[in-house]
């Protein structure tokens, strides 16, 4: 009881934080402009002969979104849930799903309330979104988006929730089988408000890195990189486990879900061209080429060093395909897709079987190696591979354009740093309040047991 006294505390002193923060940035926003300097627009503009065509709702967009996040909230649930739940131990499967399913629905909860606003609202200084839309109280049946021009805001809203979601997920593979449920979910609170917000906003949001010129079609940056390094980060911090071997409980359960996040990932990827358009179509090929050409990487690479090919590699590389190629899926060509499902294949492979062990880190279901590994491959490529003829918003350098790759580099940089630093205190934060790990003999009894009173498989 103590303990749920404590984490209801801070989530009140979060929220009231929040709330002020709010009404500053709202205040903040409202201020006159300065003589001589152009005024924010806070609502369309009257219609004139040289304005552009207002924005306006297309159906067929509105159909392909409405599925495509539909698509994205099966990758976190129940794809990423199988796909972590298989390769831990039997006696912690259930709390490794429900990190992923109360993250979930953690996260559906403090979007609305005040995740999408600071996220995706009018740009404040280039650093976070202004609060115009606290518990979407601007957001309506008709409302657009000038992000997303052809479809209701609510449906763009409920696409970014998902992609929220399961970046606080993927966190959770470095840290199972040893993290206290408390924790976690204090955790998701906490790290979804002051390190996931931030960084979308500033790569999806117009932000600074927008501004920039940085390039993201689906998440590399804002997804991969940022919750690997927060995987990394708090598995330093918890430390070893006391039984650090693998043994997956469950390998069905793991391709189910690999499964699930390819099929799941064509939302995640041809949705992020925000249309059912010819963008979208060059994603979808694209996802669906470098995750194969993954696949068969790591299976041949493993291959050669281990001496068999196994299912959970394939698995894996499939995993690695799909997030390398998700911050290049629409910006590059069919054969800048082949040579980053080659990367995808062999880097994060020899990550996860030299780098870990020679560093001795536990990062137990490796969302370091394939997540923030991937996703540093996958937006580096992007500078140089990007291809203006699949999309004009991108040139990359082999294209006539080397500062681009510059641009990637700063943006991947700043990305590892601010997210290890708030990790970092917000695992200090969390371990001061409630400790983030469980004692030995709760590790060796197993979490499902000793955090949920539950078993998965009573023999």
């Amino acid at each position: 009881m103590e303990k749920m006294r404590s984490i209801i505390f801070v989530l009140l002193v979060i929220m009231a934080l929040l709330s002020f923060s709010a009404g500053w940035l709202y205040a903040e926003d409202q201020k006159p402009a300065v003589a001589g300097a152009p005024a924010a627009q806070s609502a369309p503009a009257q219609a004139a002969p040289s304005a552009p065509a207002p924005n306006k709702i297309d159906t067929g967009d509105t159909a392909w979104m409405i599925v495509a996040t539909a698509l994205v909230m099966l990758m976190t649930l129940p794809g990423l849930a199988l796909f972590y739940g298989g390769m831990a131990k039997g006696k912690n499967v259930l709390n490794t799903l429900a990190m992923s399913f109360a993250t979930f629905a953690i996260v559906s909860i403090l979007w609305v309330l005040y995740g999408y606003t600071f996220a995706f609202g009018t740009d404040v200084r280039g650093i976070i979104g202004s609060a115009e839309n606290l518990f979407l109280s601007h957001v309506g049946v008709n409302s657009i988006s000038d992000l997303a021009k052809t479809i209701p805001e609510f449906v763009f809203v409920a696409y970014q929730l998902t992609f929220a979601a399961i970046t606080v997920a993927l966190a959770s593979g470095s840290y199972v089988e040893r993290m206290k449920f408390s924790a976690w979910v204090m955790f998701s609170v906490l790290w979804l408000t002051f390190t996931y917000l931030p960084i979308a906003h500033w790569v999806w949001g117009n932000g600074f890195l927008a501004k920039l010129g940085a390039l993201d079609f689906a998440g590399g940056t804002v997804v991969h990189i940022n919750a690997g390094v927060a995987g990394l980060v708090g598995a330093l911090i918890l430390g070893k486990r006391k039984d650090a071997t693998y043994k997956p409980n469950n390998l069905p359960f793991v391709v189910i879900g690999a499964g699930l996040l390819w099929f799941g990932w064509f939302g995640f990827n041809a949705g992020s061209a925000l249309a059912a358009n010819g963008l979208a179509g060059a994603a979808f090929m694209n996802t669906n080429t470098a995750t194969a050409m993954a696949t068969v990487a790591w299976m041949v690479t493993e291959w050669i060093h281990a001496g068999k090919p196994t299912l959970l590699g394939l698995a894996s590389g499939a995993v690695a395909g799909l997030v390398t190629i998700t911050p290049a899926a629409g910006f590059v060509n069919i054969t800048g897709s082949l040579v980053i499902g080659i990367a995808a294949g062999v880097i994060p492979y020899c990550s996860v079987a030299f780098l870990k062990p020679r560093l001795g880190y536990d990062d137990a279901l490796d969302a370091f190696g394939v997540h923030a590994v991937g996703g540093t491959i996958g937006a580096l490529l992007t500078g140089i591979l990007a291809d203006p003829k699949i999309n004009d918003a991108g040139k990359g350098l082999l294209y006539g354009n080397p500062g681009q790759f510059l641009t990637q580099l700063i943006a991947v940089c700043i990305t590892i740093a601010y997210t290890a630093i708030t990790t970092f205190i917000i695992f200090m934060i969390i371990k001061a309040i409630v400790g983030v790990r469980v004692d030995i003999e709760e590790e060796v009894t197993g979490l499902d047991e000793t955090q949920h009173g539950e078993k998965a498989y009573n023999m």
